[in-house]
């Protein structure tokens, strides 16, 4: 089973002399992170979704394997709570385009005060290109029904399990394909994660997929450099599982304490 591993966000000031090297100047960051990560997930775009140049300027940047999965902008989940959709994703979809072929997935993240209601999710979805893969995280437990997974299975969409010590996600799946993200773990130092923690996940991972599925998992606990760490133990576990791991770092990470 093909695990695409890597974090949430590339640009953290503290991943300085932890991941990235200290004279390294920040404008080549995203090259440094491409060799030796092969996805990402834009997380910035929810904040700020970027011009279309800055998304082909990315994909240039990159190399011809990797892959930028893109969070939808806050603008369409949070402001608009999927309310009239079409323009916030047209616009979305023309500038994510500039990708090419690395795009990879979209994650609609909804917020944690938003109750299920399946017809705006349904119409939401149903403006992205058909071609493309979507996945949604929940966090109000209203969504974990049946009828919720019934609209993402309608739409080839991956139902966005998460690992928070703030709520509980169901391990579900609703597509082909699988997306896991990590917030925050409870080892040391936190927000690392214990490694019994991301075993267990391994685990989990190859109890609901089919071999020939591909699986995201994307490290959200940025602080202190954790998010790097935790990623090469989890390709470790994999690989000890019989996963079959993307690239992680080759060189020893050191978190900040």
């Amino acid at each position: 089973m093909p695990v695409l591993i890597g974090t949430s966000g590339w640009q953290y000031r503290d991943w300085r002399g932890t991941f990235y090297p200290g004279d390294l100047p920040q404008a080549n960051w995203l090259e440094y992170y491409a060799e030796r990560f092969q996805t990402q997930e834009v997380n910035n775009a929810f904040y700020r979704l970027p011009e279309a140049s800055t998304f082909t300027a990315w994909a240039e940047r990159a190399p011809d394997d990797f892959v930028m999965v893109v969070k939808a902008s806050r603008f369409l989940t949070h402001i608009k709570r999927l309310k009239d959709p079409e323009e916030p994703v047209q616009r979305f979809v023309e500038r994510a385009s500039c990708l090419g072929s690395k795009l990879g997935p979209v994650l609609l993240q909804l917020p944690p005060t938003m109750k299920a209601d399946n017809e705006r999710l349904d119409a939401a979805l149903s403006l992205f290109p058909s071609d493309w893969r979507l996945a949604v995280e929940f966090r109000h437990e209203t969504w974990h029904t049946a009828e919720t997974c019934d609209v993402l299975r309608s739409h080839g969409a991956a139902w966005c399990m998460a690992d928070s010590t703030k709520r509980t996600v169901p391990a579900w799946t609703t597509a082909e394909w699988g997306y896991l993200r990590f917030h925050d773990g409870t080892g040391t130092p936190r927000p690392c994660y214990t490694k019994g923690r991301l075993d267990r996940w391994v685990g989990t991972l190859a109890e609901l997929f089919p071999p020939e599925a591909d699986v995201f998992v994307f490290f959200n606990n940025d602080p202190r450099g954790c998010a790097v760490y935790d990623a090469r133990v989890f390709a470790a576990l994999c690989a000890k599982h019989g996963l079959e791991p993307t690239r992680v770092p080759g060189e020893k990470i050191s978190v900040v304490r």
